[in-house]
């Protein structure tokens, strides 16, 4: 194993996670390929020597440690941990329920802080690691109709932007990957749910969004194979970037959001800067 990584990967039956995992087996890596139903993942990726599949609810910080102990019984070590992980919970803020809010929060938020919490321990004792989540251009800029998507990815950003220091005296790196719009499985039916239509005010817009949006369906641009094959590449630097910008739509989210911080940095630049107290 000495001339091998060791990737441990969440979501690991379907859209994103499956190219992965395939792109680290490719290059001659092992990997952990965890998910909720262990049978979808094994019909999803077949055998390989250098695969372990295991059952993983990152939501169930029980299973995050059961599937921390599995991996490390096979191979010894975890290298790159991806918390590819998601879900989506669409629609207009009012009308997506308390419990809906928070479920989106549990997986896309909560999910990727469990496992880390339970792979953290690994990597340091290594003093070696890379923690890789992949968030979204949504953790960057929010917009209507995703208000808790974006709340969640906001979330990652901040605290994976915070962890980068924490654990970098260990030989840990922290990177985000922000995708735009890769044809994956996440506005599929399987992995959208779409609020309750209950507000006459929101009716039409609904209606018009959640019919834009599913025409997007397996439309979107970008390739997911090749997302994780450039994964596969920045991952193995000796000094992987705290993010990775993932479609050239992903690459103008980010200009156009930087250039918006500008712009609201300088738009009260006087008041902002004659708010100390008086000598």
């Amino acid at each position: 194993m000495a001339d091998k990584k060791v990737w441990f990967i969440t979501g690991a039956g379907r859209g994103l996670g499956v190219d992965i995992v395939k792109a680290a087996l490719a290059v001659g890596d092992a990997v952990v390929a965890t998910g909720r139903n262990v049978e979808r993942v094994g019909a999803a990726l077949g055998s390989h020597d250098e695969l372990l599949v295991v059952q993983l609810d990152v939501t169930n910080p029980a299973d995050a440690e059961a599937a921390t102990r599995a991996a490390v019984d096979r191979f010894g070590r975890i290298d790159v941990l991806v918390n590819n992980a998601a879900n989506f919970h669409a629609g207009f803020f009012e009308e997506v329920s308390p419990a809906e809010f928070r479920a989106q929060l549990e997986s896309t938020f909560f999910g990727p802080v469990n496992v880390t919490r339970a792979v953290l321990p690994v990597l340091r004792a290594q003093r070696a690691g890379l923690v890789v989540t992949i968030s979204s251009t949504a953790g960057l800029t929010g917009g209507e109709f995703y208000s808790g998507y974006a709340a969640a990815k906001f979330g990652v950003e901040g605290w994976m932007e915070s962890l980068r220091p924490e654990v970098a005296p260990f030989g840990i790196h922290t990177m985000l990957v922000e995708p735009g719009f890769f044809r994956t499985e996440l506005l599929s039916p399987e992995s959208t749910k779409y609020a309750e239509s209950t507000i006459d005010d929101y009716a039409e817009r609904t209606k018009q969004t959640i019919a834009g949006w599913q025409s997007m369906d397996g439309q979107q641009g970008g390739d997911p194979a090749k997302l994780a094959a450039a994964l596969i590449q920045v991952a193995g630097q000796d000094e992987p970037p705290l993010r990775f910008a993932a479609g050239a739509d992903a690459i103008a989210t980010f200009e156009q959001k930087a250039q918006q911080l500008l712009d609201q940095a300088n738009a009260y630049r006087p008041l902002s800067t004659n708010l100390a107290f008086d000598a």
